[in-house]
């Protein structure tokens, strides 16, 4: 069978959290009782929400045209941040924060239409917004969120997306090799004075103005070299950043994995729970089948007695009914020979 239809999943994640678990289970019941095992076993392995991904599922199925411009609206933004759009970025970073509040406060319109959902002051308004705002700069989030089968928040320690295919850490080894310094005017090499010439020995002040212009070019040499100095300097401090970063995400990574194979092994373990579960029923299913039919054949058999006790009780009536005439008639005739005599 194809399995639980997208109404009726959609209808179990706009159950409120607290209600979540006994409408599942209501599902699964429902699903046995039709003889539809893997729609039952589908059902059962859906898992309930956090209250803040409940209300982020409430939205993408009562207002999915709503988020369906949150989904273009973010590949929008990460195409611009991948293409390094600063006036286009700017506009869609001012429009993200302006879908987002409008979601948020429709968010809290949805709850308060609910009668079972939380009170407004105990919404998880911020992890919604965390969420949404997730959306913006991961891919996968932004479906999750579209589907409406969120299981908790998510959020997104950056800002804006990491354009992979552009990321790349800068090494000392990717700095542009420095200009050659200019070569001194033979004016400004004082330990190897060249022969001077007759121009030179008619001109004194030209070599004042070597001499300037030789102090000139070595401080500006002095300045570019300080100038890659700050840069290596900056470079080596984004690296020392995204080393941090890099640190932080592996480590997250970790944790996620682990809580990944954890739940697997749950869900493995769910499963074969469940799997005995069913060939129990089965068999019980079967014992039942078979004392069914034992219980037709003695109420088949009980009914030939009864009609077998009715003969037997008729036929042993006119037995005794004949006998009593007999004896009646015996009497008669015992009278008859008495009187005579």
């Amino acid at each position: 069978m194809p399995g639980p239809s997208t109404e009726l999943v959609q209808q179990l994640y706009r159950t409120p959290p607290d209600r979540f678990v006994a409408a599942r289970d209501a599902a699964v019941a429902d699903a046995r009782r039709a003889g539809d095992p893997t729609t039952a076993r589908q059902l059962a392995r859906l898992r309930r929400p956090t209250v803040a991904a409940w209300l982020v599922n409430l939205l993408a199925i009562r207002r999915p045209e709503l988020v369906a411009d949150l989904v273009e609206l973010a590949d929008e933004l990460r195409t611009a941040q991948r293409e390094l759009r600063g006036p286009r970025l700017r506009e869609l970073s001012a429009q993200r924060r302006a879908v987002v509040g409008a979601l948020v406060a429709e968010v809290r319109k949805l709850a308060a239409a609910e009668p079972d959902a939380p009170p407004a002051g105990r919404l998880p308004l911020a992890e919604v917004e965390a969420t949404l705002n997730a959306a913006f700069s991961d891919a996968e989030v932004a479906d999750q969120v579209r589907a409406g089968r969120l299981l908790r928040a998510a959020s997104y320690a950056g800002f804006g997306e990491v354009p992979r295919p552009q990321l790349r850490l800068v090494t000392g080894d990717d700095e542009e090799p420095e200009e050659e310094r200019p070569a001194r005017r033979p004016g400004a090499q004082r330990g190897r004075p060249e022969p001077a010439t007759r121009a030179d020995r008619a001109a004194p002040g030209t070599d004042r103005a070597a001499s300037r212009t030789d102090r000139a070019a070595e401080r500006a040499e002095q300045a570019e070299r300080a100038a890659q100095r700050a840069a290596r300097a900056e470079r080596a401090r984004q690296r020392r950043a995204l080393d941090r970063e890099l640190a932080l995400a592996q480590a997250d990574q970790k944790r996620v994995e682990a809580e990944l194979t954890e739940a697997t092994g749950q869900e493995r373990d769910g499963v074969a729970v469940l799997d005995g579960i069913e060939a129990e029923l089965a068999e019980l299913e079967r014992r039942r089948a078979v004392a069914e039919q034992d219980l037709s054949r003695a109420k088949l058999a009980r009914r030939a007695a009864e009609r077998a006790v009715t003969v037997a009780r008729r036929r042993a009536g006119e037995v005794e009914a004949a006998i009593e005439a007999l004896a009646a008639e015996e009497g008669d005739a015992d009278g008859g020979a008495g009187a005579a005599d």
